[in-house]
């Protein structure tokens, strides 16, 4: 497990915070776990301030900023992904870029993740595609993609009678099986933690629980979820159920560490 930067601590932890303010007090302590110097935690809050992705709220107080609510709901709303994923009927969601300009680097980056986000992958140049199995369908992904930082301009909408070629490439875009392995490799990693938290220090716990649980949840964050029988569907929800009984276990130590604050950062897409 790879220690976190000033920068993915401090976003994480207001993703977590489901609106509230960060006080600084609260970022240098929790920080200071992964012996993150106060000075890098303050110079980290002025870069994120001029990028817009966090903004001062009141004296020594911070809140999500205009760049960085882009993505809050999609994130924040991890724990009830499950809930918009629908039947599958074999149609696809197809997204055409081809003419949106690439020549704003920050743009292309914020079209690029929203794709990411959501599950699409290229088909052709310029066109992307994923199964039509999330509630609400195109109309539903175009509002959120748009949300979170795709161009008005590009064409969102569904089909399903592809030449057998491109269909049966369409089923390589994702690795189905790695997925799936990646689902109970990841619960029984989580689940072994769980069994052996009673041995740890509060401090050792609390990064632990962070390293571990970030990791998950940026996978429930990012995961296509793509139907049966592209993926086993019934790993997923064991896996996902494990990553909401882990992070009820990671903010109970966070709680007892920092005093009272059940804030525990969350998986940062941001940057």
């Amino acid at each position: 497990m790879s220690k976190p930067n000033a920068r993915k601590l401090v976003l994480g932890l207001l993703l977590a915070s489901d609106g509230a303010p960060l006080e600084v007090k609260y970022a240098i302590a929790a920080c200071a776990l992964f012996r993150i110097t106060e000075n890098s935690v303050r110079v980290t809050l002025a870069r994120l301030c001029a990028d817009g992705l966090i903004r001062a709220s009141g004296r020594g107080e911070y809140v999500i900023g205009p760049e960085g609510e882009r993505l809050h709901a999609a994130v924040s709303e991890w724990r009830a992904a499950e809930q918009r994923v629908g039947t599958w009927q074999g149609r696809y969601v197809l997204v055409h870029i081809g003419p949106l300009p690439r020549g704003d680097r920050r743009a292309v980056l914020r079209r690029e993740r929203a794709l990411s986000l959501y599950g699409l992958r290229e088909l052709e140049r310029g066109l992307y595609v994923r199964p039509d199995n999330l509630v609400g369908g195109s109309p539903w992904l175009r509002e959120r993609l748009l949300e979170v930082g795709l161009e008005p301009q590009a064409a969102v909408f569904t089909g399903d009678t592809f030449d057998a070629e491109r269909e049966a490439y369409i089923s390589t875009l994702w690795d189905g099986a790695a997925l799936s392995s990646a689902y109970a490799e990841e619960r029984e990693r989580l689940e072994a933690w769980l069994s052996r938290r009673g041995e740890l220090d509060g401090d050792a716990a609390a990064r632990e629980s962070y390293l571990l649980g970030a990791a998950a949840i940026r996978r429930v964050v990012f995961d296509p979820w793509l139907p049966e029988p592209l993926v086993d569907v019934r790993a997923r929800a064991r896996f996902v159920e494990t990553v909401r009984r882990f992070d009820a276990a990671g903010r109970a130590i966070w709680r007892e560490v920092a005093g009272g604050n059940t804030r525990m950062p969350l998986a940062n897409p941001i940057g």
